[in-house]
């Protein structure tokens, strides 16, 4: 499989995500959701390219890159906590008899 295939398998996977939350009227609190998880994402990426500068010595502030690395890695430990607990709220919700 060449690059240019596998970059286009990409670009498609990323439409197929964005169009539904772009065309879709869902509740304030699902779209909130995404927009956190989008910015966590956007956090993360930054991180990665804060951490390739320091090893390339483009930049010196290491203090300042390791507490934004810390802060990020809390907000992604909150996410997982958050979902694990939608995931445990939905799996009680199917064990519910009707």
């Amino acid at each position: 499989m060449t690059i240019e295939a596998i970059a286009a398998l990409e670009a498609g996977v990323t439409t197929a995500v964005s169009a539904p939350h772009a065309g879709t009227q869902t509740t304030g609190t699902f779209n909130s959701l995404l927009d956190s998880i989008e910015q966590l994402n956007g956090q993360l990426q930054a991180n990665d390219q804060a951490v390739q500068n320091i090893a390339l010595g483009e930049t010196d502030n290491l203090h300042q890159v390791m507490m934004t690395m810390e802060r990020t890695r809390l907000e992604f430990e909150l996410a997982l906590q958050v979902r694990n607990k939608a995931l445990e709220a939905y799996q009680e919700l199917m064990r519910m008899q009707v």
